[in-house]
């Protein structure tokens, strides 16, 4: 495609968009072969750090797009200003079809309350990142660090996006009370009689595990600790994107199919954009397509309101205030799940079999799949376990089993960066169990509580 026809079709669509009231970042766009779109893909971002498991994505997603099976047309990123990538093979169609959805995302991006706190300079802060690690390389060798990074990342998405760094508040002047002669042998005896409790240590459950290995651990170099706090603060980056994927791209493609009717397309371009945005909204029988779910709900919230204005005024109130959890539990009605027959499924050998159609469990269901983007919720119990300086760990079980031979092998990864025996507490078949890795391996027992 022509520069000057990309860049009138992005003049073209950008005008479109924002007379529908959406308010987006200033927007670059590049045009990258499909080599580089899946590299971006696999790492997330256009600058980010080595490492083999992002190279193993990215040679899974390029193998799918060479035969044919898959393809990613653009990439958006998060930033101010908004950087899309589009595929250089892209047809014009295509491109007005993307350009008009990466605006919506963009938008969604600037005023969503879970963005707010979005580094928007996260190019530049992950190149950064990428050239301190390859320091850290040079200096205690690749497979050193290679081999620590495997530990980082098996936990990253352990965090708390809600816990911020602050300061020690400073400690309040005491009052000063005039002292009878002799009192201070008085009290010190009085001390020497009292037992010493020790504190729990945390005072309170901690969530985020990353921070509290990274800040407690006695194992960790100074360096290693440097690249956990790098790797936490680009999780706090992509933590947003995961607790709103079945919204944002909800939203991105109401606006595309919005964008596009009010484009002066010929037939044949007409036939050509109706394929695309089939293949984008097509529906699965057994997973959850998050473009599909979230375009046809905002339509059913779209369709309750008395007329437009007011339809608009709802949906703009949606993209601001709400995630996934909050926009499934707060919209999702009888009514739509009959329209769209949704229904819960578990598989029995080899075969598929619907175990319940009730509105209210397939909601329940949806929304606890959402939870913590999707990832189990961990919580360090205790950080000095039989006062021995083991961990503690707690799963929150919430009606989903943990993979045990993924949980064993996480385990030893925790193990190494925590430096002495770590317990994790899990429940399977409805009973309480204890996995315990000393570094030599990981012992399983069930676990009785009394009352």
């Amino acid at each position: 495609m022509e520069s000057r026809e990309l860049a009138r079709t992005i003049s073209e669509v950008t005008e479109i968009a924002k007379g529908f009231g959406l308010d987006f970042y200033p927007m670059r766009y590049e045009i990258c072969p499909a080599s580089v779109i899946y590299t971006f893909g696999a790492y997330g971002m256009p600058a980010r750090f080595s490492h083999w498991s992002f190279g193993k994505q990215y040679h899974k997603m390029k193998m799918q797009y060479d035969l044919g099976l898959s393809k990613i047309y653009e990439l958006v990123v998060n930033t101010n200003p908004c950087y899309a990538f589009l595929l250089d093979t892209n047809t014009l169609i295509q491109n007005k079809l993307i350009i008009a959805h990466v605006l919506a995302h963009s938008d969604f991006f600037k005023n969503n309350i879970r963005f707010s706190k979005t580094n928007r300079d996260m190019i530049q802060q992950m190149s950064s990142t990428s050239e301190r690690i390859k320091a850290y390389e040079k200096q205690y060798g690749v497979e050193k660090v290679e081999d620590f990074l495997n530990a980082v990342l098996a936990i990253e998405e352990h965090i708390d996006p809600l816990l911020f760094k602050s300061e020690k508040p400073a400690e309040e002047k005491k009052e000063v009370k005039h002292k009878e002669p002799y009192s201070d042998l008085w009290d010190e005896e009085v001390k020497q009689c009292e037992p010493v409790q020790k504190k729990k240590f945390p005072e309170h459950p901690e969530k985020d595990l990353m921070l509290f290995i990274q800040s407690h651990s006695k194992e960790l170099e100074e360096w290693q600790r440097d690249i956990m706090t790098m790797v936490r603060e680009e999780m706090l980056y992509f933590w947003p994107q995961l607790e709103t994927k079945i919204l944002n791209e909800g939203w991105a493609t109401y606006w595309h199919q919005k964008i596009m009717r009010e484009l002066p397309l010929t037939e044949e371009e007409t036939i050509e954009y109706a394929k695309l945005n089939a293949s984008v909204i097509q529906p699965s029988k057994t997973s959850i397509n998050p473009y599909y779910l979230g375009l046809k709900l905002l339509q059913h919230i779209e369709s309750k309101e008395d007329n437009q204005k007011d339809a608009m005024k709802k949906l703009f109130e949606i993209r601001e205030l709400e995630s996934d959890q909050s926009f499934i539990r707060n919209y999702f009605t009888k009514e739509f799940s009959r329209q769209e027959d949704l229904y819960l499924f578990q598989q029995f050998g080899k075969d598929y079999k619907i175990t319940g159609k009730d509105y209210e469990a397939v909601r329940d269901e949806l929304v606890q799949s959402r939870v913590n983007g999707g990832f189990p919720c961990l919580y360090v119990e205790d950080g000095d376990y039989m006062k021995n300086g083991e961990l503690y760990i707690r799963h929150a079980f919430e009606g989903t089993e943990l993979d045990v031979q993924y949980l064993e092998k996480v385990l030893h990864y925790i193990y190494q960066l925590w430096g002495r025996t770590v317990h994790f507490e899990t429940i399977l078949n409805q009973k309480t169990f204890l996995f315990t890795c000393s570094g030599r391996g990981v012992y399983k027992k069930q676990v009785e509580y009394t009352t």
